[in-house]
């Protein structure tokens, strides 16, 4: 273990690069995913077609080529970010597409008749969603977004093949370093993505139970 110790510094960079990645591509996915369901449930058959296809693509190609395309691709089309943002970029259009599965259904579970209410007194379909709907549908989807969260911290170990830094890229580069420590890095570093997933598992849980009493 003491390898651990004595490389402490290299891990808690790595784990702070994933942190990183975990917020900035969380942020925009749910932002993104929010706006794609809204697109599958308005009504105008042209904004269901363009969500549709969306989730359709996004969600049935491997998060590694979609790496590959955003990583080898954009540069191709002259357009230049650094790998980090490349990296930001494809976990972010991924998640999207299950985050907008997450909150498409829990627009569902919100009753008709307070859509139909709201467009009674003369909301928009805009009003309705954003002030009626879509609070009442974030309350019903807080434990599959966490799932969709979690399932983005592990996919974060997807950029340490494309040049970023972060916890995984470090536990390959210290068992090149040292491969007789092999357990206890795959141990610590094992654990560092637990913390991680139990920090979201738990702010999932107060929040599930804050909105239910709220209720």
């Amino acid at each position: 273990m003491d390898v651990l110790f004595e490389e402490w510094r290299q891990i808690v960079d790595g784990f702070w690069e994933t942190i990183q990645l975990l917020v900035l591509s969380g942020l925009i996915a749910t932002v993104l995913g929010t706006l794609l369901a809204a697109m599958r449930v308005a009504p105008v058959r042209m904004m269901n077609a363009i969500g549709t296809s969306y989730v359709n693509v996004f969600r049935n190609t491997p998060l590694v080529v979609l790496f590959i395309l955003v990583v080898f691709g954009l540069p191709e089309l002259d357009i230049q970010y650094t790998y980090f943002e490349k990296a930001v970029i494809a976990l972010s259009v991924y998640t999207a597409a299950f985050v907008c599965e997450a909150v498409r259904s829990g627009i569902n579970t919100v009753a008709t008749g307070q859509a139909e209410a709201a467009r009674s007194i003369g909301m928009t379909f805009t009003q309705t969603l954003g002030r009626v709907v879509l609070p009442q549908a974030f309350r019903a989807v807080v434990p599959p977004l966490a799932s969709v969260f979690i399932a983005l911290t592990k996919n974060t170990s997807v950029a340490a093949g494309f040049g970023i830094a972060d916890a995984t890229a470090t536990l390959s580069a210290l068992l090149n370093n040292d491969p007789q420590a092999a357990v206890a890095l795959f141990v610590g570093i094992g654990l560092g993505y637990v913390l991680i997933v139990a920090v979201i598992s738990t702010g999932s849980h107060l929040l599930e139970r804050r909105w239910a009493a709220a209720r």
